[in-house]
């Protein structure tokens, strides 16, 4: 098993809150990690129908089979389950009694939070990072990591992703897609994920996707929102200083996997990437997703947003971490190009920030005299972000 950075904060959690939710993507390897770290605790997975009818039936028999308290798998497939799950929560001063894993967010469904506010610590588990595949001395080159993207069994098993990322793709449209949402056409939704591929890193336009589709805007915000709640996309809102300027306000679409985008654009080998007119935006989403990912493992990692003006200047990334702000441009090339410090350089005289980053796939790094650093993406650590910008 590859030792995931989470594992830590698994555990602090688990010693905090009478109840953790470790959720995220299927296959992103949920069901691994609590069994490895909880394994005096029972095992039950609600996919099981049998297991699931009794937990529906009989929620409250159900759950006094379990005194001692479990793992409850895809505890999303049975939500009646969680009202009376606070009850025994609530009568009960143990510190990770219930261990609950889901593939859709638990906070983004209302009945849900409402219910377990306050009492549940939640933990997003997502593929993994590239630090933990280089930890056991896997390492990719930036375009097979773009390819193959970052889902386990891929690595695990040393799986095709031609072959695997369309049956995952095909099993989430017709497994999860209908649980969260009634989509009856399921067809022109995997036409929607394709379109919805084709704009990562992208601002997002549900005008546009709406007309390229053939389905109306309320369609296409609800079918975004399925995508958010089962660990596909996620979205980057736009910071909010606008320092005099009109800004934009749209978020940017981003995949949480490089992998998923590759096989839904249909690109099938890994040097077709050299040539692709999405091969920026692609590398994009991975340097992104990385430092989503790090928010996991670190709940004080600070909070992620873009900056772009009405005039086109556009900063790829920022962080906002203890009141400092932390720009940072984001270029798949392996050479220094000087205009790739242009929206660094506006950026800072108008903010006043002192400090950047040029964030590419070169191995030479730079700190120049005006505070941009130029690193390799892998190499950039959440401890090196300045205190004070």
């Amino acid at each position: 098993m590859i030792k995931r950075g989470i594992e830590n904060r698994l555990l602090k959690l688990a010693n905090s809150f009478k109840a953790v939710a470790v959720m995220g993507p299927r296959q992103s390897g949920k069901t691994t990690l609590v069994k490895s770290l909880f394994p005096e605790k029972d095992y039950v997975s609600l996919e099981n129908p049998d297991i699931r009818t009794y937990a529906l039936e009989d929620p409250r028999g159900f759950i006094n089979d379990f005194k001692n308290g479990a793992i409850f798998d895809e505890v999303q497939r049975t939500p009646d389950l969680f009202s009376y799950l606070q009850e025994v929560i609530d009568n009960s001063n143990d510190k990770g009694q219930f261990i609950l894993t889901g593939s859709n967010n638990l906070l983004l469904n209302q009945n849900i939070s409402q219910t377990l506010a306050g009492r549940v610590g939640y933990i997003n588990l997502l593929p993994f990072t590239n630090s933990e595949i280089e930890a056991q001395n896997e390492n990719k080159s930036d375009l097979d990591l773009l390819f193959n993207g970052f889902y386990p069994p891929v690595f695990d098993q040393n799986l095709d992703p031609t072959e695997w990322f369309p049956s995952y793709i095909q099993t989430y449209i017709e497994r999860d897609v209908r649980q969260i949402k009634n989509v009856t056409d399921l067809i022109l939704f995997e036409r929607f994920l394709r379109i919805a591929a084709g704009r990562t890193a992208q601002e997002l336009n549900m005008t546009s996707i709406s007309n390229d589709c053939g389905v109306d805007v309320k369609t296409v915000q609800a079918w975004i929102s399925v995508l958010e709640t089962s660990y596909i996309i996620f979205l980057l809102k736009p910071h909010h200083k606008n320092y005099n300027k009109t800004i934009v306000k749209r978020p940017k679409l981003f995949f949480y996997d490089t992998g998923i985008v590759c096989s839904l654009l249909g690109i099938t080998e890994v040097d077709q990437l050299n040539y692709h007119p999405l091969k920026g935006s692609i590398f994009e989403t991975m340097v992104v997703s990385e430092q989503v990912k790090s928010q996991s493992f670190d709940s004080k990692s600070g909070n992620l947003f873009y900056w772009r003006d009405k005039t086109g200047h556009e900063i790829d990334l920022i962080i906002e971490k203890a009141g400092s702000i932390y720009p940072m441009e984001i270029k798949s090339a392996k050479t220094i190009n000087t205009r790739f410090f242009k929206n660094l350089t506006y950026y800072q005289n108008l903010s006043g920030v002192k400090q950047s980053a040029l964030l590419y796939s070169g191995d030479e790094e730079q700190n120049r005299s005006n505070g941009i650093k130029v690193v390799n993406w892998r190499k950039l650590k959440s401890e090196q972000f300045p205190d004070k910008g």
